[in-house]
């Protein structure tokens, strides 16, 4: 099957994984990161496919679907967790948990829902439905689907057909160290701007007092 693979057209390739991992990422039930992890493996072997356009159209297709899931659990998601019918106490305590838990932790549980199957699939739907703004929502589904896309498609390249495996038991750790990164860099960037402003601001001279004597 892997050798059939090797065949297919290039733009069919990545046509492919983006409609894959935006439908996850819009919340249907679809194999994305598998998706992403076979065509980062095939990239060590089909001489036309690159692993950076792959990790390209991954991050654009999970960026793209994720904003769909956010805008349809806006319109809907609300309504299907609080609306009368069965099960109705449930999902109204459920809202309100959520709705909670995305005030105080929504931009983590946004960026690290790429590593989560649950999530991955779902948490869109649930920032949406919480009434997460769409701005902060954008910010952290963009650097969160970057980071996955560039962590998991480099570990399906360069470790070829064990990179399943090793996404399974290590992919959050690896966001947690992307994470780590990108809150020092944005901390030093702060850093080195403060600087920057303390050094053009010269100190005023003090003003004399007036002797009485």
């Amino acid at each position: 099957m892997f050798a059939s693979l090797l065949t297919l057209p290039p733009l069919l390739v990545y046509v492919a994984l983006f409609a894959i991992v935006s439908g996850e990422s819009a919340g249907l039930p679809l194999p994305g990161e598998t998706s992403l992890i076979a065509v980062g493996v095939l990239a060590t072997h089909h001489g036309k496919i690159a692993i950076v356009p792959v990790i390209a159209v991954a991050a654009a297709a999970a960026i793209a679907g994720d904003n769909l899931g956010f805008i349809l659990g806006r319109r809907g998601g609300r309504w299907m967790l609080t609306r009368n019918g069965r099960w109705a106490t449930t999902r109204r305590r459920y809202f309100e948990h959520g709705e909670r838990f995305f005030t105080r932790h929504g931009p983590k549980a946004v960026f690290f829902a790429r590593w989560l199957p649950g999530l991955r699939v779902a948490g869109a739907w649930l920032a949406g439905a919480h009434g997460m703004r769409w701005r902060t929502f954008l910010l952290w589904n963009t650097l969160g689907g970057l980071a996955w896309a560039i962590s998991v498609g480099l570990t399906a390249y360069f470790l070829g057909h064990t990179a399943t495996e090793f996404v399974k038991r290590s992919g959050l750790v690896a966001a947690l160290l992307i994470a780590t990164t990108i809150g020092l860099l944005l901390g030093l960037s702060h850093l080195r701007r403060h600087r920057r402003q303390t050094a053009h601001v010269r100190p005023q001279p003090l003003p004399q007092r007036r002797s009485r004597y």
